[in-house]
């Protein structure tokens, strides 16, 4: 197999305090490969990493037996179906949202299932798969100057990097919580305070005279781009008021943050529940022109006490997610934002011996909202335990498919690897009709 190509030795963090790198600014050729007939232009992934219980959420048994039901009860929603009682206020807007009731993978591993979740393929010792953000960065670009993939507060652990792809189609991530404790601020975002921006505008040129020497010594100029591309991006994000303003919560009201359920509180942890603020930086950033928003709100691997694991990170979710549904559609750009809300794999159907559920990958739920998605349908059926799928299975194949369909990319196109080997995008997937308005 051919050698992978060199690849810059600097960290992107560290390229941005240098005021030399951060991520991505694309060229006119790439953004044109948009397709503008796609109905998403963006994608905000909230992965409720761990193991999420369809059970205890959106595909309650309420006529199985206590010991597969469990011990919540049940809240009927919109179009007539039941959620569990731990999700009313989705259950309210379900019109506006498609739950999966038939998702199965195949390993119940949280590091190679989460692997298989953001790329499309479980990992191997040969070949590294990027994950969906950096594809979308590849195929589309950055837009508004913001970076075309971000991570809220960081990138998910065990879900992968660029693999094949350059590390210019990197995610960047925030290094802060806009839901946490504090003032929240992305670090590494103003200029030190020591610089001033004529320090910074002579360090530019110095910058830009090293380069020119450098072309001159015949250094790869794979490696001079894609430095330049970190170079601009850096300078973008360190001198645009524009962008800066993107990354906080400033004139936000108080009423749109209590729409995504501020101020609560994690009962038996004393902190702030951060997802829906979480969510609430997630539009702000699609809103001014990233692509793809990666949101991580774990601490679902409930082997015990599930019950009080709902009771205490339920409520916030549940806010969340219907907060985040209504100021998409309020704003009019629900239609053009998939909203994805995901899992590595789901929870045993049975409750064991710790009043928990552990790990199983043959059935689960999933959620997708706005971007050309159905409304108010439950797609598929697990049996009546929740123990397989009953009516429409969707491998997480065909489920990516047809993700990145509705955002116009062909998952059968073929991405090279080490400049010279073709490999889908995703391999054997299939775009779900039945899931497309």
């Amino acid at each position: 197999m051919p050698a992978s190509p060199p690849q810059l030795a600097f960290h992107r963090r560290t390229a941005i305090k240098l005021g030399i790198g951060s991520v991505l600014g694309l060229t006119l050729p790439d953004v044109l490969r948009a397709d503008p007939q796609a109905p998403a232009k963006s994608v905000i992934h909230l992965n409720l990493s761990g193991g999420f219980s369809a059970q205890e959420s959106w595909d309650p048994k309420p006529e199985a037996p206590v010991d597969y039901r469990g011990s919540f009860g049940v809240t009927k929603t919109k179009h007539g179906d039941h959620f569990s009682e731990n999700f009313p206020r989705l259950a309210q807007v379900a019109d506006k949202v498609t739950i999966i009731r038939s998702m199965h993978c195949k390993i119940p591993d949280h590091g190679q299932a989460t692997y298989h979740l953001f790329t499309g393929y479980l990992p191997t010792t040969v070949i590294d798969y990027p994950q969906m953000g950096s594809v979308i960065a590849h195929e589309f670009g950055s837009r508004k100057q913001m970076p075309p993939y971000v991570a809220i507060p960081n990138k998910t652990g065990f879900s992968g990097g660029t693999g094949y792809l350059s590390s210019k189609y990197g995610v960047f991530e925030l290094n802060a919580d806009p839901g946490g404790r504090g003032e929240f601020q992305v670090k590494d975002m103003a200029l030190p305070g020591n610089v001033s921006p004529q320090r910074f505008a002579r360090r530019t040129q110095a910058r830009e005279l090293l380069e020119s020497r450098l072309v001159d010594q015949r250094l790869d100029p794979n490696q001079l781009g894609t430095m330049d591309q970190f170079y601009q991006q850096a300078y973008t994000l360190l001198s645009s008021p524009e962008v800066q303003r993107a990354f906080t919560l400033e004139g936000e009201s108080a009423a749109t943050q209590q729409l995504y359920g501020r101020d609560y509180i994690l009962s038996y942890r004393n902190q702030p529940a951060a997802v829906g603020a979480r969510l609430l930086m997630a539009r702000r950033l699609v809103a001014a022109g990233v692509r793809f928003v990666s949101v991580d709100y774990g601490g679902w691997d409930n082997h015990k006490s599930i019950r009080q694991a709902y009771l205490d990170k339920g409520p916030a979710l549940d806010h969340a997610i219907a907060g985040l549904v209504s100021d998409l559609e309020q704003r009019g750009m629900l239609d053009e934002t998939l909203v994805m809300v995901t899992t590595e794999f789901g929870r045993t159907p049975r409750i064991n011996s710790s009043n928990g559920r552990d790990h199983w990958a043959r059935v689960y739920s999933m959620l997708l909202a706005g971007g050309g998605i159905t409304r108010g349908q439950i797609y598929g059926a697990s049996d009546a335990t929740a123990s397989e799928p009953d009516k429409n299975p969707v491998s997480l194949e065909d489920f990516l498919s047809t993700v990145y369909h509705q955002l116009g990319i062909d998952s059968n196109k073929e991405l090279l690897a080490f400049g010279t080997r073709p490999i889908e995008i995703v391999k054997g997937g299939k775009v779900i009709k039945g899931l497309i308005a």
